[in-house]
């Protein structure tokens, strides 16, 4: 599951079915809002649209839904996109059901060469992008956006380009930053999306200690990161400070935890031991098609939360 079909299918839930009523769930389901079984010790956070069998398509019972079934967070990477009074009403659930709202997707644009220029109208549209994204912040009361510099420019030397995205990135922070909104640089793997500069944690790690912001960190891909790099423990503890945020998936296939290579249990259980208080958002698929798929991701994370 790519990350351009996910934005693709996040935007497909659209601002008809995000104000319509909510769909009744069958009795043997746990009605939106009711009290969870079990809580989750980290906060795993459901894209809006994952359980929409379970809930329906209304993002606001799609939200109950994740409260009712223990989970602490929720995210929607193609919640700029969506109507102001939509963005509105899913802050507004949230807040109402406890839960946390994770990155959501501010740039990422993967055919552009971006953040990599010295184009000063490239730099001009990148400002006009955060100020987009700090105002959708500031409606949903966010704390994270996600950004992906773009794609690498095969005719300048590797330490130009990381030059440069040091430089444009403290020009957005003078934006991002005293509205408190956080970006959290995302590298991917570069056998699912070649040509992109961002490729690894110890790179965005460098190019953070560079630009010295606190609104500029990382979110740390596992699925990406299994494949770039693996060392998945030990980046995480030598990124620790720079990292706000994570994404989950396993490899291969890019569905819930288990179905793959990749120990969650251990490393959900070093989270919650190093004591990380964010959001780890459950981008991916299901291994299982249809409502029992559903069932299967939230029984995958309350096995590998159970440690």
């Amino acid at each position: 599951m790519k990350r351009r079909d996910f934005v693709r299918n996040g935007f497909a839930a659209a601002a008809a079915a995000a104000l319509a009523g909510p769909e009744r769930l069958s009795s043997q389901d746990r009605g939106p809002g009711s009290k969870p079984e079990t809580a989750f010790k980290l906060k795993y956070a459901p894209s809006i649209g994952q359980f929409k069998i379970h809930a329906g398509e209304d993002p606001l019972a799609q939200i109950r839904f994740g409260a009712g079934e223990g989970f602490g967070a929720m995210f929607d990477n193609g919640l700029m996109g969506r109507p102001a009074r939509v963005q509105e009403a899913i802050s507004k659930e949230l807040e109402k059901n406890g839960m946390a709202l994770g990155p959501f997707v501010l740039y990422a644009d993967f055919g552009q060469k971006s953040f990599v220029t010295r184009d000063w109208d490239v730099r001009d549209m990148l400002l006009k992008k955060m100020r987009q994204g700090v105002e959708c912040a500031k409606r949903v009361n966010a704390k994270w956006a996600l950004v992906v510099p773009g794609r690498f420019d095969e005719s300048l030397a590797w330490e130009y380009q990381t030059a440069n995205v040091i430089e444009n990135l403290r020009y957005c922070m003078e934006v991002c930053e005293p509205a408190g909104l956080v970006v959290v640089l995302e590298p991917l793997n570069p056998k699912d999306h070649p040509g992109l500069f961002l490729t690894r944690v110890p790179q965005a790690y460098e190019i953070c200690r560079a630009v010295a912001s606190p609104s500029c960190k990382i979110i740390n891909d596992l699925y990406h990161q299994q494949i770039t790099e693996g060392n998945l423990i030990p980046n995480i503890d030598a990124a620790w400070e720079e990292i706000a945020a994570y994404h989950i998936g396993d490899n291969p296939g890019r569905k819930e935890p288990g179905t793959g290579e990749i120990n969650y249990r251990n490393i959900f259980k070093h989270l919650y031991q190093k004591g990380f208080q964010g959001v780890l958002g459950m981008e991916h698929g299901q291994s299982i098609p249809g409502k029992a798929g559903e069932r299967a991701v939230i029984d995958a994370y309350k096995e590998c939360d159970n440690y």
